[in-house]
């Protein structure tokens, strides 16, 4: 989660941003003997030591709170609280409706009503406490390591990769493109440092680091030594911040602080626990208001009538009571918690690490996945194929030149660097020149695109090697080196080059070219900027394979049978992307470029980002546009990346995707780690991310309709019943034993045209389904009025007990076989049978419901046995309420062409 700073209270972290300033006006030999450190870094046994003391280097976030914590948490409900409280005032009511002439109030009803609270509040607790756990065991395989230096026990400097955590004050960290910068650090070492600084900032652009005072000053218009006012220490030039990350650049720099006393630690203690709503939140909340409403506007109308036609207005008032406990769907935090934690523990089968349980909805909702091309569409394994001049002729020399390049570069070895590397150590025979020591660097960037290695011999001389894509080299090119001497580069020569690329493109190959030039006398320096990248000489070409996966034509194909878009934004060239999507099933049609997207205004962007699947050529910046122009236009978007340029796409879209082999801004940015890159396991992520969907939906559409019949069948009996058709205990006891026949809908089936398409909350549907669906419960009800009446003779205040234990199983079982009608828009138990564990437990409640009238129980609440003969009139009933509602349900889907 990424916190917009500004906004946060200077004063609360004045001390930590007064410790930063200080820092920044220091010289690092004070620096060094206040941490008692050095340039080759801390001893082990002193990072040990001071990691005891200082303890580890973690800033407050959201943890895994202590089990009575959650146990706390999993009641803080608005449906637990109104259920609360009508328990209050039925235990200490002195005037609860009698069971029996003359009977007093035993408490039972409360026990039912605390019941209901505690089976939710539970399951509720235990469904997020495995979860926990399991999230927690899948992260800890997540790694975010640290390249630090640090002296061994003979006094030998070392760079080794450490976790994050073990990182303490005095540590010496080398920083590279693509890192989290992991604590407060002063530079000591840097060239062209860039760092975004969004995380603490709010601003976008990334801001330019130095590691002295003098160029801080000097880039400032200020003077060397200046004060760093203890408010704007983030402005501190030669500082660096835990929280940002590296843009462009290396450094070398000193920790100076790390965990909570670090400026992103003292900040995350006041924000800790905040969150910005996700689709997934505003769904809930959408629904549970309109639940709520739905029960603040019939309790009411339920209590007036009862008022008015029984002339009883207290028992008027408990029996509207036990309405708004029968209207409450107590058990939809459990439902949500436990769909949620079954479909994190599924998708953890596959290897996939659920950050944020929420963005499993919003898998499923997703309809458009953007995705890098390397390593995603292809198998991210990279072979050097050829290295050749100008002409295409193989040539020894343009690998040399190359492996200095790529061995020299500090900053992150991409797979073509580690191609590069491989292929020189793997044939020696070609001469690497391992005399040729490095001088400076000038790293790569999404806008040069291009990297620059200075080296230098024995001669004393300069020599600079530089490789890039091939547009970008050739705009930096003076000449071309061809048959042993250099001719200029004209027009005829630059389209030659770019003729013999595309051909290598159309291939399937990437391409890389390969420039240098020799630095002499007056412009040797000891440290370049990138002015210093022209007049290069064009040596040849770098060709490397990747192959596309075996599994990405068919899942390209699956995810397109679930709905879901494919759309590929990679910074590679046309060509070859072009060429790879075809291989894999993806018709490219005309690929879009960044620079064609910069010419368009959010109109034209968002008609151009639905036409195409493919666009290339784009940066960092470029991506993030179309996903966001794509949120815009209403389609749920997640984005696949594992780069330094793919950070922003992750942030922006709905479902941000990565991998454990990611960088770190990658890494953090994401909702959903993969450990394994697989566009199949997307595909099943998607379908979990529905049935998790599916089976809430289930959930609150059932409760939904079922409250509403419910509450429709009240007011009809209210109005011509001389007495209560249930008394409030008996409606309490029947919506426990309805909830209980609920609990394992999270282990339902769906059925799979529902896993077809994308799904979206829609409060509004919820409503219509509600009003449609829910009366036909009541038509039954209504002839179970006229059963108990006409044929049982259930007709005055004295035969109630008869009236209301017929009403009770009649409505127990029809609203137990809702579970069964309205999971599925097919014909249940012929087209779409149930999960084992639905069936059983619907049908023990059904029993259960039956025998209660018979039992010491029923009694006890008010109900008596039922003659024999009301069973085939029950069968009778409950077969025709199935034949209605199915009809009911065909009708629905034809006019509003939808189920859920």
């Amino acid at each position: 989660m990424f916190f917009d700073f500004r906004k946060a209270a200077r004063p609360a972290h004045a001390h930590t941003s007064l410790r930063a300033a200080e820092a920044a006006q220091k010289s690092l030999n004070e620096l060094f003997t206040s941490l008692d450190s050095c340039s080759e870094g801390l001893q082990e046994s002193q990072a040990v030591a001071r990691l005891e003391t200082e303890g580890r280097n973690d800033v407050a976030r959201e943890r895994v709170p202590n089990p009575l914590v959650q146990l706390a948490g999993a009641f803080n409900n608005p449906f637990i609280y109104v259920l609360l409280i009508i328990s209050a005032v039925s235990f200490y009511s002195d005037y609860w409706l009698p069971l029996g002439a003359g009977e007093e109030t035993d408490g039972t009803s409360a026990a039912i009503v605390l019941v209901m609270v505690l089976v939710s509040g539970f399951m509720r607790f235990w469904q997020e406490y495995r979860s926990n756990k399991a999230a927690e065991a899948l992260q800890a395989m997540v790694h975010t390591t640290a390249t630090v230096t640090r002296r061994n026990e003979d006094g030998q400097s070392e760079t080794r990769e450490i976790p994050l955590a073990e990182l303490v004050s005095g540590d010496i960290v080398r920083l590279t493109a693509g890192d989290m910068i992991p604590a407060d650090v002063r530079l000591i070492e840097s060239r062209d440092l860039f760092v975004s600084q969004a995380a603490l900032t709010g601003e976008s652009l990334p801001v330019e680091k130095y590691d002295t005072l003098a160029a801080v000053a000097e880039k400032s218009a200020g003077t060397a030594g200046q004060a760093v006012p203890s408010g704007r220490a983030l402005d501190a030039g030669n500082m660096c911040f835990m929280g940002s990350n590296v843009v462009i650049g290396t450094a070398t720099a000193l920790v100076v602080a790390t965990g909570a006393n670090t400026y992103f630690g003292s900040l995350a203690k006041s924000i800790v626990g905040t969150r910005s709503q996700t689709a997934f939140d505003r769904g809930v909340n959408s629904v549970s208001w309109l639940l709520i409403r739905f029960m603040l506007c019939m309790v009411p109308i339920v209590f007036f009538i009862n008022g008015f036609t029984k002339g009883d207005w207290s028992d008027a008032f408990m029996f509207s009571l036990a309405i708004a406990v029968g209207l409450t769907p107590e058990m939809l935090p459990m439902i949500v918690s436990a769909n949620l934690a079954k479909g994190a523990v599924a998708m953890s089968r596959s290897k996939v690490v659920v950050k944020r349980l929420n963005s499993i909805q919003n898998f499923g909702a997703m309809d458009i996945l953007c995705t890098d091309k390397t390593g995603t569409l292809t198998q991210d394994k990279i072979i050097l194929e050829r290295h050749v001049d100008a002409l295409g002729n193989r040539d020894d020399d343009v690998l040399r030149l190359a492996w200095v390049n790529s061995y020299h570069q500090s900053g992150i070895k991409n797979l073509m660097d580690k191609a590069i590397v491989h292929f020189g150590e793997q044939h020696p025979e070609n001469g690497l020149p391992r005399h040729m020591h490095k001088v400076d660097e000038l790293p790569f960037d999404f806008v040069r695109r291009r990297l620059s290695v200075i080296v230098s011999d024995t001669s004393g001389e300069h020599l600079l090697v530089c490789k890039g894509a091939v547009e970008e080299m050739l705009s930096i090119a003076s000449g071309v080196y061809v048959h042993g001497k250099v001719v200029p580069m004209d027009a005829q020569w630059r389209q030659k080059i770019i003729d013999l690329s595309e051909a290598y493109n159309r291939d399937g190959f990437r391409v890389l070219a390969l420039g240098a030039k020799a630095i002499k006398g007056d412009d040797i320096r000891q440290q370049y900027t990138t002015e210093a990248e022209k007049d290069l000489i064009i040596r040849g070409f770098l060709t490397f394979l990747d192959p596309p996966k075996d599994s990405a034509e068919s899942a390209i194909a699956a995810l397109r049978e679930h709905g879901v878009g494919v759309k590929v934004l990679t910074g590679d060239t046309p060509v070859i992307t072009a060429k790879i999507c075809r291989e894999v099933g993806l018709e490219p049609g005309t690929v879009l470029t960044g620079d064609q997207l910069d010419a368009m205004n959010e109109q034209e962007l968002l008609a151009a980002a639905r036409e195409h699947d493919v666009f290339a050529r784009l940066t960092p910046l470029q991506k993030s546009r179309i996903i966001k122009t794509l949120q815009q236009g209403g389609h749920t978007v997640g984005f696949l990346g594992d780069g330094i340029n793919d950070a922003p796409g992750l942030r922006d879209a709905d479902v941000g995707i990565s991998v454990d082999s990611a960088a770190d801004i990658a890494k953090e940015s994401a909702d959903i780690i993969l450990l394994e890159k697989s566009l199949m396991v997307l595909e099943e992520g998607v379908v979990k991310g529905r049935e998790t969907f599916g089976n809430i939906m289930k959930y609150l559409n059932m409760t939904a309709s079922s409250n509403f019949g419910n509450v429709f069948s009240v007011l009809v009996a209210s109005a011509f019943i001389p007495f209560l058709p249930m008394l409030p205990i008996q409606l309490l006891l029947q919506n426990l034993l309805y909830d209980f026949s609920q609990l394992s809908l999270p282990w339902d089936r769906v059925d799979k045209e529902f896993l077809q398409k994308p799904r979206k909350w829609d409060a509004k549907n919820i409503g219509r389904f509600m009003v449609w669906i829910g009366p036909t419960s009541s038509i039954f009800d209504i002839t179970t009025y006229a059963l108990m009446w006409f044929v049982f003779g259930a007709t005055s205040v004295e035969m109630q007990s008869l009236f209301q234990s017929g009403w009770f199983v009649e409505g127990l079982l029809s609203q137990t076989l809702v579970v069964h009608m309205l999971r599925t828009r097919k014909i249940p138990f012929v087209q779409s049978t149930a999960a084992l564990p639905v069936l059983l437990l619907t049908g023990t409640v059904m029993a259960l419901g039956m025998y209660l009238p018979f039992s010491g129980l029923g009694n006890l609440v008010g109900l008596e046995p039922l003659p024999w003969s009301y069973f085939p009139w029950l069968a009778a009933t409950l077969l025709c309420y199935c034949v209605v509602a199915q009809a009911m349900k065909v009708v629905y889907i034809r006019k509003f062409g939808r189920w859920y």
